[in-house]
């Protein structure tokens, strides 16, 4: 058991002005400190009692220039190496919006730079088990979302839900032992890192954000990013269980500084009043005198009850905004910080007996007990022994009879046939010995008991012969069938690493491909049609369909409001990065071909050597050809060498090139899904003032029908006729996408113009 107190570490965020209210001393032995300095406000009088300086301890503080590798190594990677030992542990980051938290957690999708702890932790938790030969490790993911106090599972493969109310709604259980379970939330099996952040995209992709006055895309819900790992050594029967929380949660919103409202405002509620709980917790947990916690007031507390105060290693990130505009929040963060520093948690080594190996000891535990009750009872089985006990009843009274020691006992179970079939055994051996004696005493006549038992051994040690015969045979079989499994099932393998290798090569080496990753993949969104990626080899799971296709006007809007995008420009950089990483693992490709080619040459090389020298040993003195060395051979063994560590060198870089690649690619899949979004948003605007519009001109011309207004105009007029004849096509009219809305349209269109056409022919009647 490790007894220690929940760490906290400060992050400053970067602004755009220098700010000077705020020092970080990083050199103390006894940890890190940030000071705030707040001058007086002369409004408030000459005299008063406001403090002016602000000083807290923390483990560590980020300041502004800390990238993000630099908070991974020093925050997520120690949490990580206890996960990976069977110990449980806790990561989440608390602030206020737009302080940082989620690029700390999750990562920026901009550059592949700022990904963040739960994209770095699961690469390196993955490494980690490559490297471990001697252990089995199981890992699952799970992704829980919790808005105005309800919980939702964010990787439901069930439903394809476009609103967050679709998604399955998760219920929190609690057993007799005061232990939580959550219902309805899903476990989804990882087996490497592209399927795990294939997960992680699924999950933000769900994920409830909005626009606010402090942060253009704030999270508006807490989210809990959960990786369960199972570890068992090859041959124990005892199990390691963690898990590790990535917590992302919400920020807090001061309404009167925010000024929301409608659904923003209800959202703020719910948020500011779980941040409430979870400092009431807080607070509770820092108190040495107090009996009761109150972990149900709220989901939150609720779910991270193990993480606050019990079986866990909790490490805390509070991110600070230092502008003049946000220093009591950020001061009142610091101080919340404090008080978890207070906190201790009492984390245990999950270990466990292998279930299974429990049941199959119970099952014969189980089987005895039943043996030795039937025994007791007097009960008798109906059905025979088989074949291979009527052969181990066999040797064992063999080995009985044939040991010298009068003291060895023959133990056969409560089993009653087994005991009776020995019996029999012995009968026909006792008989046996009695007829060889009357053969020897002069007694020709051969006793009918003695020919019938002998002939009943005969009979068994012949059964027995072929039984193993058989048995041999059997045994030889399944050695061919597993060896002719094994084979197919490398040649399989090996088909398709070659098969997915030339698809990779394939697709980097186009540049097709890597144009149309984004333009020729942009469909419509329309109803309930959604988008996925082109690309077959891309790493992102394809979870959407595709479309219909763009009409010309509308491929024509999109392209212009693609250009004036204000991520377009990112979107080029990830393109251009993603093409130069195609090339160099193209180009670390071909050198590695040419690397196997040239160590294959010199393989063949050093064998013809050794041939030659074989043959020279033999035709000259055999010792003086072993002993002495030659130089060509062992320059080849060194060249050897050397092209090994080259080709061992240039398969690392590359396998850090394709995770690279794959990230990219994700990250254009994200741009891209925001790209979707924002044009629809656009278009549907768009649509609903160009009907607005039309409803009014119509309106006009009702109205001025009866007043004669439209009879003053002759029917010559240009004007009129413009309005009245003009045939407007269906491709030429903004359209919503649908169809239920676009049907009403065109009947509008249709109905205006038919009315035009009747005024027009009553003004040529008159």
């Amino acid at each position: 058991m490790v007894k220690q107190a929940i760490q906290i570490f400060g992050r400053v965020k970067p602004t755009k002005k220098p700010a000077s209210v705020y020092s970080v001393d990083n050199e103390e032995q006894i940890g890190a400190f940030l000071e705030f300095v707040v001058p007086r406000d002369l409004a408030d009088g000459f005299v008063n009692n406001k403090r002016e300086c602000y000083k807290f301890r923390f483990q560590k503080v980020f300041d502004q220039a800390v990238k993000q590798e630099e908070i991974f190594e020093n925050i997520a990677r120690p949490v990580a190496d206890s996960i990976l030992d069977g110990y449980n542990g806790t990561i989440f980051a608390y602030g206020q919006t737009g302080s940082g938290k989620t690029f700390t957690i999750t990562g920026g999708a901009e550059r592949y730079s700022d990904r963040g702890i739960i994209p770095r932790t699961l690469s390196y938790l993955y490494e980690r088990i490559s490297q471990g030969s001697s252990m089995v490790y199981t890992t699952h993911i799970s992704y829980l979302e919790i808005y105005n106090e309800i919980g939702y599972d964010l990787l439901d493969s069930c439903h394809e839900a476009s609103r967050l109310e679709d998604l399955p709604k998760v219920m929190i259980m609690e057993d007799p032992d005061q232990n939580i379970h959550l219902k309805n939330l899903s476990l989804q099996h990882s087996a490497n890192e592209e399927e795990a952040l294939n997960l992680l995209f699924l999950g933000d992709t769900n994920r409830m954000i909005a626009e606010t006055p402090m942060n253009q895309a704030s999270t508006r819900s807490h989210c809990i990013f959960t990786v369960h790992l199972c570890r068992r050594e090859q041959g124990s029967a005892t199990l390691r269980r963690s898990k590790l929380h990535l917590v992302d949660l919400a920020g807090s919103d001061r309404v009167s500084k925010t000024g929301l409202n409608g659904q923003l405002l209800t959202e703020a509620k719910y948020i500011n009043l779980s941040l409430h709980y979870l400092e009431q917790v807080i607070i509770a947990l820092s108190e040495k005198n107090r009996t009761h916690i109150p972990y149900r007031n709220s989901m939150l507390t609720s779910v991270l009850r193990d993480s606050l105060g019990g079986n866990c290693m909790t490490t805390m990130i509070a991110t600070l905004a230092v502008e003049k505009r946000n220093l009591d929040e950020s001061i009142s963060t610091c101080r919340f910080a404090q008080r978890v520093a207070l906190i201790k948690n009492e984390a245990i080594l999950n270990e466990e007996l292998d279930p299974t190996l429990v049941i199959a000891r119970l099952k014969r535990e189980v089987q005895s007990l039943k043996e030795e009750l039937a025994m007791v009872t007097g009960e008798q089985k109906d059905d025979k022994l088989t074949v291979e006990e009527i052969q181990k009843l066999e040797e064992l009274v063999k080995a009985f009879l044939d040991e010298p020691n009068p003291d060895v006992t023959l133990s056969l179970g409560p089993d009653m046939r087994k005991i009776q079939h020995c019996f029999s055994l012995l009968k026909m051996v006792i008989m046996g010995k009695q007829g060889q004696r009357g053969n020897s005493s002069g007694d020709k006549q051969e006793s009918p008991a003695a020919t019938v038992s002998e002939e009943v051994i005969q009979n068994s040690h012949h059964s027995t012969a072929e039984v193993n015969k058989l048995k041999e045979m059997l045994m030889q079989r399944n050695n061919e069938i597993s060896i002719l499994i094994k084979m197919l099932k490398n040649e399989k393998k090996r088909a398709q690493d070659a098969a997915a290798q030339l698809a990779y090569i394939t697709n980097s080496q186009s540049p097709a491909s890597q144009n149309a990753l984004m333009l020729s993949t942009l469909p419509a969104r329309d109803g309930n049609t959604e988008i996925f990626s082109a690309d077959p080899g891309g790493p992102a799971i394809r979870y959407m369909k595709r479309g219909p296709q763009l009409s010309i006007e509308k491929q024509e809007a999109f392209e212009t409001f693609m250009r004036d995008h204000e991520d377009h420009l990112t979107i080029e950089d990830n393109k251009k990065l993603l093409k130069q990483r195609a090339t160099e693992a193209r180009r670390l490709g071909e050198q590695l071909n040419e690397a196997r080619e040239r160590i294959n040459e010199l393989k063949k090389q050093l064998v013809m050597q050794r041939k030659q020298r074989a043959a020279h040993g033999v035709l000259g003195n055999p010792k003086e050809a072993k002993e002495e060395i030659d130089p060509v051979e062992e320059n080849l063994c060194k060249h050897i060498e050397q092209e090994k560590k080259f080709y061992k060198t240039t398969i690392g870089r590359l396998k850090v090139l394709r995770t690279e690649i794959e990230h990219l690619q994700l990250l254009l899949e994200r741009a891209k899904v925001k790209l979707q979004k924002d044009f629809q948003k656009w278009w549907s605007q768009e649509a609903s003032s160009v009907q607005e519009s039309e409803l009014k001109a119509t309106a006009r011309c009702h109205t001025g029908l009866p007043r004669g207004s439209m009879q003053s105009s002759p029917p010559g007029n240009p004007g009129f006729w413009a309005l009245s004849t003009t045939k407007l096509s269906s491709s030429s009219i903004p359209l919503t996408g649908d169809q239920q809305a676009d049907a009403d349209i065109l009947a509008f269109v249709r109905a205006r113009q038919s009315l035009f056409s009747r005024i027009g022919m009553s003004h040529q009647h008159q």
